[in-house]
């Protein structure tokens, strides 16, 4: 599947924000979003419908996924839609006989988010750590 395939309509340029590095308000959302994403990716595992939970972030309108967080509703740059690996297969992303290394290459789900950050230039692969430097001291 190609990236227009997973791409519906296109922010209106009035909409975009000023955003020169598209990562830095992802890191900002994430940091919103981290104990709500734990708690989808612990569900997805203990439900059993996957061990390998992944969360596509976008800004766009995306067919993949179930939508988890909206940045509509919640008034911030990225929405969230949980996936697992099998879908991810299933659509073509990641083709079958890559799925071994994309296993070996996985990170504790428990520790890390797995995003799949979808950009108009293209998307990729993050991890994204729950705990490290995010949690707050008083």
């Amino acid at each position: 599947m190609d990236i227009e395939e997973l791409m519906g309509e296109s922010p209106n340029e009035g909409d975009k924000k000023n955003q020169e590095s598209p990562l830095l308000s992802l890191k900002k959302d994430l940091e919103l979003y981290h104990e709500s994403i734990r708690e989808v990716a612990i569900e997805i595992m203990v439900e059993g419908l996957s061990a390998y939970p992944i969360f596509v972030a976008h800004q766009h309108q995306i067919t993949l996924g179930e939508p988890i967080l909206d940045k509509h509703e919640l008034g911030t740059d990225w929405t969230i839609h949980a996936s697992t690996l099998e879908e991810f297969i299933d659509k073509g992303i990641i083709k079958t006989s890559k799925k071994e290394a994309f296993i070996k290459s996985f990170k504790d789900a428990s520790d890390y988010a797995c995003l799949f950050v979808v950009v108009p230039e293209g998307a990729n692969f993050v991890y994204f750590p729950y705990h490290k430097n995010n949690v707050k001291t008083p």
